[in-house]
């Protein structure tokens, strides 16, 4: 404060009297007396003048433990560890949170794709919904907050590991196809499948519009999808395979991602009854045709239920010999053929059978409809049907003297009761 009355001074020079400069001095003790009091209450208070200093940088909030400024308590553990390789695809990754809660968790692979998961309720854990793939890098974010809101984050990248012995699947209807109204999802596996509950999960099936889908194992190689009822026409299905790291048996681990599609086309279910010898064809509930047939004789009877056309051949060969039948027959040229089940049953065009049809049952268990040799009549019953129908179409066979069709005989699913499905 002694420089203050030295500043004071300078109109000493421009007035030169005494009277003057004793003025000047009595306002630089006033203006001193002053000073330390404002300075006297900021200090004291922490006033407006005090927060002033402290933004300013004349306090350390950090010093004065302010519990804003401590470090959150909150720890987050990821499990794999940072840096972590060949990990398992299943049942390895895990986040917890300690003294605190979760408050985001993100889990990517290197192009982007999100792996899901939840938090629990409680906030203290999250894992994922689904398994990982193998042989990709993965990058954890993971947030958690303490009980004052204090943010601790942590993040990991580990790598999974790539299987020796790997399982795939062949489905069908093939991706981007039109198929009947009683076409299922059906993929046989070339592995057994011991932990079929795994497998299940990572194929996912959404429909639009939407309707229920559920999933039926015949045996431990093939898995089936359906509705409880035939699909309604225009039905898009979207099919999203992601077996890649599901364990299918111990040591055997799946390969596939991808996403399948397929349309269901007009409705169109033809009914043979075998003691009429006469097939109905209905197309979106009208009877479009009436067309006489053949069935099986009464040494070789056809199978009665719903069968779904699984394959169209514009000719096939046929030998008995396959079927067990022995040397009983085999036709190289069968025209216009459509299997019904895995057993060997079809309905196809025939032309060597004469005038039986609509008159009497001949066959060896098969469906025959008029036809010539080549397949070239386009107006004959064989091929007008081949043509009108699509894989996926239902044929129902009724009034045979021969049992049901078993389920998994074919794709015909549709003989077991929904509430065994």
């Amino acid at each position: 404060m002694k420089r203050g009355p030295i500043s004071g001074a300078h109109p000493v020079h421009r007035g030169g009297g005494r009277r003057a400069g004793r003025r000047t001095g009595l306002a630089a003790i006033a203006l001193t007396a002053a000073f330390a009091l404002v300075t006297g209450c900021g200090g004291g208070g922490g006033g407006q003048d005090g927060d002033a200093a402290d933004a300013k940088g004349g306090k350390d909030p950090a010093a004065s433990g302010s519990a804003d400024a401590a470090p959150s308590r909150a720890a987050v553990r990821i499990v794999p560890a940072d840096g972590a390789k060949s990990v398992p695809t299943e049942g390895k990754l895990k986040v917890t949170a300690a003294r605190g809660k979760l408050r985001e968790v993100r889990v990517k692979d290197t192009k982007g794709r999100a792996v899901p998961g939840r938090i629990a309720a409680d906030g203290l854990r999250w894992t994922p919904d689904r398994h990982l793939s193998s042989g990709t890098t993965y990058q954890v974010h993971a947030v958690a907050v303490d009980a004052e809101g204090r943010e601790s984050t942590k993040e990991s990248r580990f790598t999974t590991f790539v299987p020796k012995t790997t399982f795939v699947g062949t489905f069908t209807p093939e991706d981007g196809s039109t198929v009947g109204v009683g076409m299922p999802f059906s993929i046989n596996f070339d592995r057994g499948i011991t932990r079929p509950e795994s497998v299940e999960r990572a194929i996912r099936i959404t429909t639009e519009p939407a309707v229920p889908v559920k999933g039926h194992w015949f045996g431990n190689d093939r898995l089936d999808f359906r509705p409880e009822k035939y699909w309604k026409p225009g039905t898009k299905v979207t099919v999203t395979l992601g077996l890649d790291g599901v364990r299918g048996r111990p040591g055997v681990y799946g390969k596939q991602q991808k996403k399948v599609s397929f349309t269901i086309g007009r409705s169109q279910v033809s009914t043979v009854d075998v003691k009429k010898k006469q097939m109905s064809v209905v197309r979106d509930g009208k009877v479009i045709k009436r067309l006489p047939i053949t069935a099986g004789a009464p040494a070789t009877t056809t199978y009665n239920g719903k069968m779904v056309i699984s394959e169209k051949h514009e000719v096939t060969r046929m030998n008995g010999a396959t079927v067990g039948f022995g040397g009983e027959y085999d036709i190289k040229d069968v025209p216009h053929a459509m299997r019904l089940s895995t057993s060997g049953t079809f309905i196809h065009g025939n032309y060597w059978a004469g005038g039986v049809f609509g008159k009497s049952n001949v066959s060896h268990g098969c469906i025959g409809l008029r036809d010539v040799r080549g397949g070239w009549d386009k107006k004959s019953p064989a091929a007008w049907f081949f043509h009108k129908s699509l894989i996926g179409d239902v044929v129902v066979v009724k009034n045979s003297k021969d049992k049901h069709i078993q389920p998994g005989n074919g794709l015909n699913g549709w003989n077991m009761p929904w509430s065994k499905w």
